[in-house]
Parts: structure tokens; sequence; C-alpha cells
């Protein structure tokens, strides 16, 4: 009885190893597809004319593929930015030589709370009269300060990810104005 049982279970296993085998062979990357840009997340990936490469139709990144690992890699980008095809999204493989860790979260952290907690010192040792003309600058200047350099941050990490934020913005206004309509 037992050899029985385990006869079934086992053409039960292979029954599922089966569909699971096509499944993966079904949703893997290939040549003829089209797939979700991994940058803007908007346009469709799919592959260019007459060329051995991929490109996005809304923000116009080129890529280079292997279809033996699944892999989109950003061609058009001085940082090899890179996705593995999970067979429904793309997920981001770490860089080589590009470590994003805590000294640079510090750092940031730094560079925008240091020069807001100058300003805003100043501003607590030497308060302005309340009948002054000019008593609203010094929070003015701290809430300046604070945002000129969060605005710094945010810039780099826009650069360091290449994110089309343009294209982005566009692509919003393109879908409310299809909404009002």
């Amino acid at each position: 009885m037992s050899n029985i049982y385990n006869l079934s279970s086992s053409s039960a296993n292979s029954g599922v190893d089966l569909l699971q085998k096509e499944w993966k062979e079904f949703n893997r990357f290939h040549l003829e597809g089209e797939y979700p840009c991994p940058v803007c997340r908007h346009g469709r990936v799919r592959e260019m004319p007459m060329m051995e490469t991929f490109a996005c139709g809304f923000c116009q990144h080129i890529f280079t593929t292997n279809f033996d690992k699944q892999l989109l890699k950003m061609a058009d980008s001085q940082l090899p930015l890179t996705w593995y095809w999970n067979g429904k999204t793309w997920k981001g493989i770490h860089r080589e030589g590009a470590e994003i860790g805590w000294v640079y979260l510090l750092f940031a952290f730094g560079f925008v709370c240091i020069p807001t907690s100058i300003i805003a010192s100043g501003m607590y040792l030497f308060p302005p009269t309340e009948d002054s003309l000019l008593s609203w600058l010094p929070l003015t200047w701290t809430i300046l300060t604070f945002c000129a350099h969060l605005l710094c941050v945010v810039w780099l990490i826009i650069e360091y990810y290449q994110f089309p934020v343009f294209l982005y913005f566009r692509a919003l206004r393109r879908k409310l104005f299809l909404l009002g309509n």
C-alpha cells in the first residue's frame, strides 16, 4: 500500500513540476515579448526593429538583453543598471562597485540637517523683535535652507537612478487630462 501511495504522490508532484516548468517557459523573457519598463514604469519595453536591443516607447531608454539569464541592462546609462525578469515584474540586481550604505545616508542626513540647525539655532539664540519689518526672515530662511539642501539630495538620487522625472510628470498630466474628458 505504501508503494501505491508513493507512486501516486510522485505522479502528482511530476504534474505540478511540469506545470511549473511550462509556466516558467511561458513567462520567460524572450525576443518577441513586450514588458513593462523597469525605469519609468509607464512605458513598454520591446525589441527595436532591425537591432539587437530593446527600447522603452515612453522614456526612450535603450536596453541590452541576456535571454539565458533573463536580464535586461540599461545601455544608455553610465551606471550598469540591471534587472532580472521573474515572470511577472522586473527585480533590480545589485550593481558592481556601487554600494549605497549607511555612510551615504548619514552624509545626506548631515547635509540636510546641519546647515538647517545652524540657521535655526541662530534664530533661536538671536530672535528678531516681533514689531520689526523683517521678523519673518529668520524662519523663512531656515525653511528655505532645509528645502534647498533636501532638493540637492533628491536631485542626486534622481541622477543616480536615472529616473525620467519630466517624462513622468508629462505622463501624469496626460492621464489626468484623459480622465477629465
